[in-house]
Parts: structure tokens; sequence; C-alpha cells
């Protein structure tokens, strides 16, 4: 049994690693003192936004879950 952190930093882990591609490859693609070596920065930016991936996600999951002291009237019977 998997614990729900794990879950839920799986779950973030494919649009985390959108976002860090994205803007890696935005940064990248718009200084144009880097187009001779595209080629070889854009795979490390790949790979950068791989590796950075799950310990974003995993700093990400328990921030996404509801507590009781952040919203103390939602789960209130009345």
């Amino acid at each position: 049994m998997l614990r729900t952190r794990t879950l839920m930093a799986g779950m973030l882990s494919i649009p985390v690693n959108a976002v860090l591609f994205g803007t890696g490859a935005v940064v990248v693609l718009s200084i144009p003192q880097f187009q001779p070596y595209l080629e070889y920065i854009l795979p490390a930016v790949i790979g950068m936004a791989f590796a950075l991936t799950w310990p974003v996600a995993w700093k990400l999951a328990p921030r996404l879950r509801v507590r009781n002291d952040f919203y103390p009237n939602l789960f209130r019977k009345t």
C-alpha cells in the first residue's frame, strides 16, 4: 500500500515535468547566443527537468492536502 504523499507526488510528476521543461526550453530558445549550441543545451534541459521532477513533486504534494486548521469551517456540521 502506497502512502498518500507518494500517490500525490506521482500524479503531480507529469505536470511538474511539463512546467520545468517548458520553462527551461523557453529560456534556452529565447537567448540568441545559444543558437549554435542548441543540440547540446536542449538535451541538458530535458535531463535537468527529469532529474528535478520528483523532488519538486515530493515537496508540493503535502501542500495540496486540505487540512482542518487551514479551513476550520469546511468540515463543520451545521
